[in-house]
């Protein structure tokens, strides 16, 4: 119980996902690419063609020729390490991470409305909400840790719950509430909602008069969300919407978790404002109990943007166009840093097509199929003149690589992990690395001191404390701190003194006010009419996403061999399938060929893709559009219509026997170990030593 996080919780990931680490399909060697075939070689053999290659490309080409991305399941010191690299060794500020595919808009959302780009408060507080509102996430199945606590706080406290989503899935079995609008629509019900309460005067004005600046133009920029209006664009009960603001009205305590199914959208931070703005409305900001809770879905993905791993902010979102911060860390550096402006994920894989991108250099993703539009993707992949893998396995983006360098997962390293609470967490190595992988970390300052960096750190810790010591957000952060179970939850003062619970003594602006913004409705792309099936994706309880790692875990990939598509009944019955019928999918963006899966999750023409994808045909974002948010270049995951062409009308279902999906749900009260303890063959593991 000591873990702050956690306790005794984990998911099935946590408790039986460790395989792959001595999987005999490691790289436990540095690789290099001769033809159409890759060889072993030594770490200097490595190194030298990365020191050739990329100093002739600069020299020809200039800095910005060259692409950095760090990896959101590396270490906070490792993304450090990654973004101080590339700006003071590479001369460059195209740095980016994997969070530009997923939360970047809600981070967008929080600054433009309360300044600081993390979860308003921590997980308790989500225990302690009166309701939890849920809207485009699946908590049960993508963060089920965090989803036990709000099934706990149901179940004991009575908790309500609204849940939000195109499909229906775990959570919204158990929800008080349960709303399907169309995709891509939740920015208009959330506001219609948001002006249906200020109307009934239902807004908290003292909240508002004393600690939010910009009412008057937001209550001017509702005027078209009627209800009337959200409910035709929406297609949901003018009723229904209704309901939602008496709840929120009645509870004292509200908070709303979000993620990839409002984030992933062409309006994905206006949408996640919008948010924002409704619990600025109700005063459900900087309260125990209350708040804005975006889901972070990959282990550091909230600690990669934490440390500078994009290019427009230094270490703890320091803006890189701020002349006196980029002062700061030329001294601390010793060196000049680039003014230019970077390039994102998305626009680097643009300049590559455009010939201004002639060398990538990537940790730990598998870009070429978690990117939208893999086929784009890959594409420009084929065009680079130099492209370096640093990762543990041969993934599908290793394959285009020139040299690919052996990393060590998270038990064979140190270092600290940033949670979706904002919480900062030791990690300690368990296993040495396996054959000649190294640590993130360790590679990343080879590579650095072949361009004549000089650096000469000798563990993690001294990474951190650099960091963090240069920082504003996480100045009192040290290792000395975060001893065994110990944690901190940005931002640290000097003196070590932590905040759990945002904005109590104001939000982070000069006048310590939040900022209501207004925002417009964005409506989804839109594609062909032959395209007549609304794709939908997401993750699965069993996998880290496409599954490089735990399909390599004989036991999750007995539970969940392949990915498969969920279609309705009635779409069913309408094209003539059944359970384990063989279908592709087709969009004007390319083709997949799965199995299906009939179930009630999705009605009508909605259909569910998984991330899950071993095999190259399977891959969802084999289909999905470069299209992406306005603001942050987060892709439109979500926004993509396919058609189906039916190879086989039957086959063997891909749900085995023993998924949990194919089972009946039996809530208990909690773990009734007494009945086990109680069981005429209960034999005990270890004896009272007390007797």
């Amino acid at each position: 119980m000591e873990a702050p996080a956690n306790q005794i919780s984990t998911c099935v990931k946590g408790k039986f996902g460790w395989d792959f680490v001595n999987s005999e399909e490691r790289i436990v060697e540095p690789l290099v690419r001769r033809g159409d075939a890759f060889y072993s070689v030594t770490w200097d053999e490595a190194l030298d063609v990365i020191e050739t290659r990329i100093k002739a490309i600069q020299a020809r080409d200039g800095y910005d020729a060259v692409g950095w991305i760090a990896s959101s399941k590396s270490t906070n010191e490792e993304n450090y390490l990654m973004q101080k690299l590339a700006r003071s060794v590479m001369f460059t500020n195209n740095i980016d991470n994997c969070s530009r595919y997923c939360q970047s808009p809600a981070t967008e959302a929080l600054r433009r409305t309360m300044g600081l780009g993390g979860d308003t408060g921590s997980i308790r507080d989500l225990e302690l909400a009166d309701l939890v509102i849920i809207v485009g996430a699946n908590p049960a199945e993508a963060h089920p840790v965090l989803s036990t606590r709000l099934r706990r706080a149901q179940k004991k406290r009575g908790q309500k719950l609204i849940v939000a989503d195109v499909r229906r899935n775990i959570m919204a079995e158990r929800a008080d509430l349960f709303l399907q609008p169309r995709q891509g629509t939740d920015l208009v019900w959330l506001s219609a909602v948001t002006k249906y309460m200020i109307d009934c005067g239902k807004h908290d004005q003292l909240f508002l008069r004393d600690r939010v600046n910009g009412f008057a133009e937001f209550v001017r920029s509702l005027d078209a969300f009627t209800l009337a209006y959200a409910s035709e664009v929406c297609g949901v009960r003018e009723a229904e919407l209704i309901r939602i603001a008496e709840m929120i009205m009645a509870a004292e305590r509200v908070s709303i978790c979000w993620a990839m199914g409002v984030t992933q959208h062409v309006g994905g931070s206006d949408t996640s404002t919008a948010i924002c703005n409704l619990l600025l409305v109700t005063g459900n900001v900087a309260r125990p109990g209350t708040g804005a809770y975006p889901l972070r879905g990959h282990n550091n993905v909230q600690g990669a943007g934490d440390m500078g791993c994009a290019p427009t902010f230094f270490p703890g979102y320091e803006p890189v166009a701020n002349e006196a911060i980029r002062r700061k860390y030329e001294q601390a550096w010793k060196t000049p840093l680039p003014i230019t402006p970077g390039l994102n994920n998305h626009q680097m894989v643009d300049a590559i097509h455009e010939g201004k991108l002639k060398a990538l250099y990537l940790v730990g993703e598998d870009m070429a199929v978690v990117d939208s539009n893999a086929n784009y993707v890959q594409q420009a992949f084929t065009k680079l003149e130099f492209f370096v893998v640093q990762d543990v396995f041969f993934s599908k983006t290793a394959q285009f690589a020139d040299v690919i360098l052996p990393a060590c997962p998270s038990l064979e390293k140190e270092g600290t992990f940033t949670n979706t609470e904002r919480r900062i967490q030791r990690l300690y190595r368990v296993l040495e690395p396996l054959g000649q992988a190294k640590p993130d970390w360790e590679i990343i300052q080879l590579v650095a001191n072949r361009f004549g960096a000089n650096w000469q750190y000798t563990s993690p810790q001294e990474i951190f404390e650099e960091a963090c010591g240069l920082t504003e957000l996480f100045k009192g952060a040290t290792y000395g701190r975060l001893e065994g179970y110990r944690s901190l939850q940005w931002p640290v003062a000097a003196d070590g003194t932590d905040t759990p619970l945002l904005y109590v003594d104001g939000f982070a602006f000069a006048d310590k006010k939040a900022r209501l913004y207004p925002v417009a409705w964005t409506p989804p792309i839109t594609v062909a009419d032959e395209y007549d099936l609304e794709l939908n994706n997401g993750r699965l309880l069993e996998h880290f996403h496409e599954g490089n790692m735990t399909s390599r875990v004989p036991g999750i990939h007995a539970k969940v061999p392949e990915t498969y598509v969920e279609i309705s009944p009635a779409l069913a019955a309408d094209r003539k399938i059944a359970n384990g019928a063989l279908v592709r999918l087709i969009s004007p963006h390319g083709r997949v060929k799965v199995r299906v899966v009939v179930t009630d999750r999705v009605s009508g023409n909605k259909i569910y893709l998984p991330l899950l994808s071993r095999r190259d045909e399977e891959a969802v974002n084999l289909l999905t559009s470069s299209d992406h948010d306005t603001a942050t270049f987060t892709p439109a995951y979500k926004e993509m219509r396919v058609r189906m062409e039916v190879i086989e009308a039957h086959g063997e279902s891909p749900i085995k026997t023993g998924n949990f999906r194919l089972g009946k749900p039996n809530p208990q009260p909690g773990v009734n170990v007494e009945q086990k303890w109680g069981r005429a063959d209960y034999a005990p593991l270890v004896t009272d030593r007390r007797s």
